[in-house]
């Protein structure tokens, strides 16, 4: 990146982004306050948010390829549409954000807080997705496939119809999320929580991989004593 325009600890408005995303030079903007600004279809390429507050903010079809969002306060922001291809989201709150639509392939979310996020009707080829919260979040026909999970918290999630086939999770949970035709043939579990999984959830996981602890939760769950 050759040239990048640093700028701190201050109040932005709409106007003010928009004038710096016409220069078309990338923007470091750091412990700056942009909140419910109204950034719909502006272009944020290769732009850095680095411990801003950008709550309630809307980037609804924004263009911010390549954007790296760094402890950043973003709950509630809308980010529909948004294209955020390559785009790094780390350490960074973004409860119940609406990613609706967004295009995140190639994307890392890594140790983010998104629960009630809505991650519905997203393109994420090769997401990367590690340590952080999708508590209540929608997430319905996403497709994990041979990916390895670690340290993320889908509990009463909405995962139907996801694709988590040949994936391995390590410290997961699952616990009471909506699993409604998700298949895991292959799936490695033994390090994901199963808890509160109910019978017609149960069948679900035919073919997948759980401990012999696990087995016993979930005949558990069924009412089943093991003894």
């Amino acid at each position: 990146m050759s040239e990048l325009i640093a700028i701190s600890e201050r109040i932005l408005m709409e106007e003010d982004i928009r004038v710096m995303s016409e220069t078309g030079i990338p923007h470091h903007l750091k412990s700056c306050q942009i909140e419910s600004q109204n950034l719909s279809r502006l272009n944020f390429p290769g732009w850095i948010f680095e411990t801003s507050s950008l709550v309630r903010s809307k980037f609804d079809g924004a263009n911010l390829e390549g954007a790296r969002f760094m402890r950043c306060r973003a709950g509630h922001t809308s980010l529909e549409a948004a294209k955020l291809t390559e785009a790094i989201l780390r350490n960074s709150d973004f409860n119940n954000t609406n990613f609706r639509r967004a295009k995140l392939n190639e994307a890392e979310i890594v140790d983010c807080k998104l629960t009630g996020a809505d991650f519905s009707e997203i393109a994420a080829l090769t997401l990367k997705l590690e340590g952080s919260i999708l508590s209540a979040a929608a997430l319905p026909a996403m497709s994990f496939r041979k990916q390895v999970l670690e340290r993320v918290d889908f509990s009463m999630a909405d995962l139907s119809r996801c694709d988590f086939r040949d994936s391995v999770l390590h410290e997961c949970s699952l616990r009471e999320a909506h699993l409604v035709d998700a298949r895991f043939e292959g799936a490695d579990l033994r390090g994901a929580d199963l808890g509160g999984i109910k019978l017609n959830d149960a069948r679900k996981f035919k073919g997948a991989i759980i401990s012999r602890q696990q087995a016993g939760q979930l005949l558990s769950e069924m009412g089943i004593l093991v003894r």
